[in-house]
């Protein structure tokens, strides 16, 4: 091949890999097709680049992410590994509804169709804690089309650098159901 032509062939193929790559993003599946577990949906969805259980977050993030004890949209929440939850939990803030109640986007809690590992979006998380301070929390449960009994610990929020998925939130998340799901006790809700 003369010298003239390579470059051009190099040209040409370099344009022709950006265009493949251009289609494929194109032809993606969303971040809400995800099956799997929640570390690399959170990962993935946050752009914070944390590896391991979900948790270790919490202590790996420490001088490399900033971490506290409010949600943002696009943060992290790091759940604390418990006897319900053996390896923790890592969810992603997708929405901001009141300074108590906010929205996941995150993969593996409930069940759909019958298995776990699926995404959800714009799932009600409530703040529990005694203290207002978000280190205890209820998340809303689709196998029981509310919030969940449980309280779980949480060790506080790893706020990523802006790179957050776009799918965070929908279109038209239910904000009045969020707030109904965390305030209206369950006994008000099953006399209607």
């Amino acid at each position: 091949m003369s010298l003239l032509r390579r470059p051009l062939a190099i040209i040409a193929s370099a344009l022709l890999l950006a265009g493949a790559h251009a289609a494929d993003a194109a032809s993606a599946p969303s971040l809400l097709d995800y099956v799997g577990q929640c570390v690399p949906f959170a990962r993935e969805a946050s752009g914070i680049q944390i590896y391991g259980d979900a948790w270790t977050w919490w202590d790996q993030a420490e001088g490399r992410y900033r971490r506290g004890h409010r949600p943002r949209v696009g943060a992290v929440i790091v759940f604390s590994r418990s006897g319900q939850l053996k390896l923790g939990h890592v969810a992603v803030v997708s929405r901001i509804v009141e300074k108590r109640v906010v929205m996941l986007t995150h993969a593996n809690w409930s069940r759909l169709d019958g298995a776990r590992g699926h995404a959800e979006q714009d799932v009600t998380l409530h703040d529990v804690s005694p203290a207002n301070d978000w280190s205890q929390v209820k998340v809303w449960y689709r196998d029981r089309d509310g919030l969940g009994s449980s309280v779980y610990p949480v060790e506080g929020f790893i706020y990523g650098d802006g790179h957050a998925a776009r799918e965070l939130s929908g279109d038209r998340p239910d904000d009045v159901g969020a707030l109904i799901d965390a305030y209206v006790p369950e006994a008000a809700l099953a006399t209607r």
